[in-house]
């Protein structure tokens, strides 16, 4: 899979702006704070409907504009010359519009699916240092990327979350008394959140599974060391977590386990006016030579743990026949030398790689392929360098 056009109008901070990219390697170099990123940001947001870098689509909308337009057309494969034209109009404070092929979609994320990228960025750092909150993104990352109706599956169990905890907080606040119809209530938002839940924690511990010999496989070929890599899916509740950890866990089991917790746990929800049991609870365990990664992994360490994570996904999808674009958003950067080489060499054989740099000679010399100059927001092929 690799993209061979994108047009951005009024995204970020481009008026209008249109890359022809080839397959293999795309590097943008240029000034920090001019625009690369944004370039490899709309590739990603419009894979993924979000962005790696804000919460909300605000931010993506050039300052004076009412919306952003991205549009980019992706070729199948090398060997597959099948396109697809997609289109996202991005709508702050209102639903977002989607148009596969010219034809409009009923949501945005009807595009799921049709480009798939991993994308390595300076804040990949979090998987490890950060909260479970960044572990459970990264891990879902890889979950939608293979299977992206877990697009909608994850959506629908976050509004469900949120609509669950404002009835806790609000039953919270009046002093923590659950009458008739608003235990009713919570009962319809338990049985939503089992099903939805179960699906979502089955997909995360059936990617882990899967996951994670390649990612000791990347960590040794990244990390100047010998030390294992391993990563563990963690669920609050160990009778979950066990189950989880079987062969073939169930959805059918897994929901009565969670059923069973939410009702032992309900005194508490409603006393702390917060939901305590899903999958927004879970954690991913990631762990180097025996020993904990966070609170343990030197910084290097921690790296080269984090990018063997996205170099895992990368190769977990090839490995079931899906050729994702890769992106390597101002990483090089960040490494030593060593690693800098290291992931270089991992990542070249991807169908395209779309890198972006301050400095041209932070990219290796192995990543051979198109160059682009950007400059306060204009973006130049450079002569000769194809």
């Amino acid at each position: 899979m690799y993209v061979t056009t994108v047009e951005l109008t009024d995204f970020r901070n481009y008026e209008h702006a249109e890359l022809e990219f080839a397959p293999g390697v795309n590097v943008l170099t240029g000034p920090n704070g001019h625009g690369k990123t944004n370039i490899v940001e709309a590739i990603a947001y419009l894979a993924t409907q979000t962005s790696h870098r804000v919460a909300t689509d605000g931010p993506l909308v050039r300052m004076g504009a009412s919306r952003a337009v991205v549009r980019a057309r992706v070729v199948a494969g090398l060997d597959d010359a099948r396109t697809l034209t997609l289109e996202l109009e991005i709508n702050p404070g209102s639903a977002n519009r989607a148009q596969l092929n010219r034809v409009p979609q009923r949501r945005a994320r009807d595009l799921s699916g049709a480009l798939r990228v991993v994308a390595f960025t300076p804040d990949d750092l979090t998987i490890v240092k950060g909260d479970p909150a960044e572990r459970r993104d990264a891990l879902d990352d890889v979950v939608t990327a293979r299977w992206p109706r877990l697009t909608g599956v994850k959506s629908d169990y976050d509004r469900v979350l949120r609509q669950r905890n404002a009835l806790l907080k609000a039953v919270c606040n009046r002093g923590g008394r659950l009458d008739g119809e608003n235990a009713a209530t919570l009962d319809v938002w338990d049985g939503q959140l089992v099903a939805l839940g179960a699906e979502v924690m089955t997909a995360r511990a059936r990617t882990i599974a899967d996951l994670t010999p390649h990612l000791g496989e990347a960590y040794a070929a990244i990390a100047p060391t010998n030390a294992l890599a391993r990563a563990t899916y963690a669920p609050r509740q160990d009778d979950v977590r066990r189950c989880l950890a079987g062969p073939d866990p169930s959805d059918g089991e897994v929901r009565e386990l969670l059923r069973a917790a939410l009702l032992d746990r309900r005194g508490d929800e409603v006393r702390r006016g917060v939901s305590l049991v899903g999958p927004h609870r879970d954690e991913i365990e990631l762990a180097v030579g025996g020993l904990p990664a966070k609170g343990y992994a030197s910084h290097g360490e921690a790296w080269s743990l984090a990018l063997s994570w996205r170099l895992a996904a990368f190769h977990l999808l090839r490995a079931e026949a899906i050729e994702p674009v890769l992106i390597l958003d101002d990483v090089f950067a960040e490494l030593d030398v060593t690693r800098r080489d290291r992931l270089a060499d991992a990542v070249v054989v991807a169908e395209q790689v779309l890198v972006t740099a301050a400095v041209e000679a932070d990219v290796p010399a192995c990543l051979v392929g198109r160059r682009f100059a950007v400059f306060a927001g204009t973006v130049t092929q450079e002569e000769g360098k194809l």
